[in-house]
């Protein structure tokens, strides 16, 4: 199975080893979000509170979409800086995965 998919971060591993975390989002996701945010904390939402509990709860369901400035459905995939720098990627660029099952011996 090929699938299509849209870089739309490339982030340091949380750990500060070696690696870069590339984040990815189905064209059709990108296409329907009209592109990048205009804010570095995605979407725009204003919402109004009348105490601390709905605030709690409100802010629970916006984070829970993948992470302030994230989109909800993407994939993550970790690369080496080797691996990261022979592929060139950046943000916006089209990228394909190719998914298939490995064959078991019955081992």
């Amino acid at each position: 199975m090929r699938k299509e998919y849209v870089v739309v971060r490339v982030d340091a591993a949380p750990d500060a080893s070696p690696y870069v975390i590339v984040s990815l989002s189905s064209k059709k996701d990108v296409q329907e979000n009209n592109g990048p945010p205009s804010s570095p904390f995605g979407k725009a939402n204003v919402m109004g509170f009348s105490n601390m509990n709905d605030m709690a709860k409100e802010l629970n369901k916006m984070m829970s979409g993948g992470g302030v400035g994230m989109m909800g459905n993407t994939t993550s995939i970790k690369l080496d800086m080797i691996e990261y720098k022979k592929l060139g990627l950046s943000v916006g660029d089209k990228v394909f995965l190719d998914l298939t099952k490995a064959e078991s011996s019955g081992v």
